[in-house]
């Protein structure tokens, strides 16, 4: 795309550039389809673990709650996105930086509302609301607390997210949660159609370029919706019961504010913030080949938090930079935050026609198993990726290995806190929470090297050595 364009490379690498409209809209466009699939995922995950998603009564009724967690979904990351690239105030980086729907906080979100139906929203709804203030503040000192979150941290931590939802793409290939149990949960139909589904994404990974590349979730997941359409899987009756247009309503579900939830998302709001420096500092280096300046970092958090906390007063869910977008200015090597801003109105006209979530919500969970297994996947591939810009002596190998055990220990058997208070069960149930906390905690107390000793003490006297190869302090 970017070789057809007239414009000097001056222009291409100045945010506030307007290409003709005729190369806008279509470059508008790609940044959607690079991030839609991930940008509503978390909506139906959210569904299903609350028990109003695929396989619940509500399926008879077309989704009704389901389609409107989508819709909002879809609106607010429209809306965040144009705070970042319009500016409001501080808050905003006017750069292309596309927001959307974040994968971090549902490891918090899905203890929170387990099995308790729509009812638990409210909970959910108060952390975000909240959190997001918070996060906007965060704004103001984001500078300052980058040390507390290196690679080992933040890698640790996105790792963490990805084992912890490998689980539910495994389940949602199989057949979705609510089928469990029953002889049709893992059956031949599920799987062969969630295969189609990976093996197209894969296909397209590995040997298409550009756009076809970047979109090969969304492509293989259309793939997989024919296949599923022809074994008559799909169902358009949520499409014929949803309204055309629908304006968001405030609290529809109400707002309760826990402790649990609020502690929860204001820890999270750290990570997420992290998460939104490393994109701003890529699209600078990647578009203009220049570092983030202090006042685009700030506006960036600025305008993750402020966009979380509008989403969460709507029915939307916590709203963070996209990073597979940063990747798609690096290839048009386009840095106008106008383009983004045309992918952003498209983004508030699809959460404005119920239709599109109705539609997105017709789609066979065996379907978008296939798609989330590899997107979940990647996830962990991306938290392995921090993690090798680690100095892997003997210190750092010690606090990641405390971490990571504790947080997927208590992930992998809450029951272990059934005699701790409501809230602390929930929080650290979520395993991030603890193993972060852990990390940060070790990271900032610990001495720059330990010593044999200390490490024989903690590993139980091992001293590093493990299947014949030993770790050496670099």
């Amino acid at each position: 795309m970017s070789q057809t364009m007239i414009a000097t490379p001056e222009q291409m690498r100045d945010p506030n550039f307007t290409p003709p409209l005729h190369q806008a809209v279509p470059l508008g466009i790609q940044h959607v389809l690079a991030m839609f699939v991930s940008n509503f995922t978390p909506a139906i995950i959210v569904a299903g673990a609350a028990g109003f998603g695929f396989g619940s009564a509500a399926a008879a009724e077309g989704f009704p709650d389901m389609r409107y967690l989508i819709q909002m979904c879809m609106l607010f990351a429209g809306a965040a996105t144009l705070i970042q690239t319009i500016g409001m105030g501080p808050a905003g980086a006017r750069l292309p930086i596309v927001q959307g729907t974040s994968f971090a906080f549902i490891p918090i979100m899905i203890p929170l509302v387990a099995g308790q139906g729509v009812e638990a929203l409210s909970v959910l709804f108060g952390g975000i609301l909240v959190g997001g203030l918070f996060h906007a503040t965060l704004g103001t000192v984001i500078g300052r607390i980058r040390f507390a979150l290196p690679p080992l941290v933040t890698g640790l931590v996105v790792l963490m997210i990805g084992l912890a939802l490998v689980r539910v793409g495994i389940q949602y290939a199989a057949g979705g949660v609510p089928a469990m149990g029953t002889p049709a949960f893992g059956n031949l139909q599920s799987w062969s159609v969630a295969l189609v589904v990976i093996l197209v994404t894969l296909g397209l990974k590995f040997y298409a370029r550009g756009m076809l590349a970047i979109s090969a979730v969304l492509i293989g997941l259309l793939v997989g919706y024919a296949v599923a359409w022809a074994m008559g899987m799909v169902n358009f009756t949520a499409i014929a019961r949803a309204p055309v247009f629908e304006m968001p309503v405030p609290f529809k579900y109400g707002v309760t504010f826990t402790a649990a939830a609020v502690i929860g998302f204001c820890l999270m709001a750290f990570v997420s913030a992290v998460e939104t420096v490393g994109d701003v500092s890529g699209i600078t280096k990647g578009g203009a080949g220049r570092e983030a300046t202090d006042r685009e970092i700030s506006g960036a958090t600025y305008a993750d938090g402020i966009g979380t906390a509008v989403a969460g007063a709507f029915g939307g869910l916590p709203n963070t930079s996209f990073s597979q977008n940063v990747g798609l200015i690096a290839m048009t090597g386009l840095m106008s935050r106008h383009v983004v801003t045309i992918g952003a109105i498209f983004l508030i006209l699809c959460g404005l026609i119920p239709k599109v979530g109705a539609a997105i919500s017709t789609i066979p969970i065996e379907v978008l198993g296939g798609g989330v297994v590899v997107m979940f996947g990647m996830v962990c591939a991306a938290g392995i990726s921090m993690l090798s810009d680690v100095e892997w002596n003997r210190r750092n190998m010690v606090i990641f290995a405390i971490s990571l055990s504790l947080g997927l220990g208590l992930q992998l058997e809450p029951a272990a806190l059934q005699h701790l208070p409501d809230t602390a069960r929930v929080l650290l149930s979520s395993g991030l929470l603890p193993a972060a906390a852990l990390a940060i905690t070790l990271n900032l107390i610990l001495p720059p090297q330990l010593t044999d000793e200390a490490v024989e003490e903690v590993s139980g006297g091992h001293k590093g050595h493990g299947h014949g190869m030993r770790y050496e302090d670099r």
